[in-house]
Parts: C-alpha cells; sequence; structure tokens
C-alpha cells in the first residue's frame, strides 16, 4: 500500500500547485488524477497508454525468452476499467460496511456494488471460513 499511498500524496502535492480539479462530470466531483490542463483523464486515452505498454512488454518478453529458452511470462491486455474491479473487489475483501463501499463506489444501489463489482476471491473465502470455524 506504501506505493500507492505515495502515488496519491505526489498528486495531491502537484494539485496543490497547480490548482485542484473543479470539473463536474455527471454529477461527480474531486477526481484524483488529471492530465495537464486539470481534466480528468479520458478513460481512452488511459487504454490506449495501458495497451502501449503491456504490448511493448510482451514483445520484449518473447525476445528474451526466446533468448533464455523459457516460455514467455506474457500480460494480457485489460482496461482501465479492470481497476475499479480489483479496487472494489479488495476493498469489499478488508471493509465490512457495505454502505461504506456503496457510496466510495458512487453506487446508488448496493445490489450494483455487490452483484457486479465485488467478486469473492477464493483465497479469500478459504481464509474467511478456516477463521470462523476456529472462531467457534
Amino acid at each position: 500500500m506504501k506505493p500507492v499511498y505515495e502515488a496519491l500524496k505526489s498528486e495531491y502535492e502537484r494539485q496543490e500547485e497547480e490548482g485542484f480539479c473543479i470539473a463536474n462530470i455527471d454529477g461527480m466531483t474531486n477526481f484524483i488524477f488529471t492530465n495537464r490542463f486539470g481534466n480528468p483523464h479520458n478513460p481512452q486515452a488511459v487504454n490506449r497508454a495501458i495497451k502501449r505498454i503491456v504490448d511493448a512488454h510482451n514483445a520484449e518478453e518473447e525476445v528474451a525468452a526466446k533468448k533464455e529458452k523459457r516460455e514467455p511470462v506474457m500480460i494480457p491486455r485489460f482496461s482501465c476499467h479492470i481497476f475499479r474491479h480489483t479496487f472494489a473487489s479488495r476493498f469489499c475483501e478488508n471493509e465490512t460496511n457495505v454502505k461504506v463501499i456503496q457510496e466510495v463506489m458512487g453506487h446508488a444501489d448496493v445490489s450494483t456494488t455487490m452483484n457486479i463489482y465485488a467478486e469473492a476471491n477464493p483465497e479469500v473465502t478459504k481464509e474467511a471460513l478456516e477463521k470462523h470455524v476456529i472462531l467457534r
């Protein structure tokens, strides 16, 4: 979590100097990450950057793996929306108040949070079951 904290702190300090985002998009405000014009990043631009990074890694990995006579470790393509799902899943694993999770995710209905974004990780499910069996 320290690298995440440092990234958020750095962004906060940058915006403290340059100005905080005042954009209002579909009723949402207080965007954390902004572009050089102080506006929220365009998801398509972020997705293109992710694609370039993944494709560059995979190309380099293919060459390195061939040289080292091993199977390449490829990164599958993904979008920035996957980060939202991952965040929601990890948050659900660590926060028991469903209303807090709903509020942070910005959902009008808690069923959206729990049925679409929250995913049960098999390891976490096993740990939870073991914890409850031990506590009985």
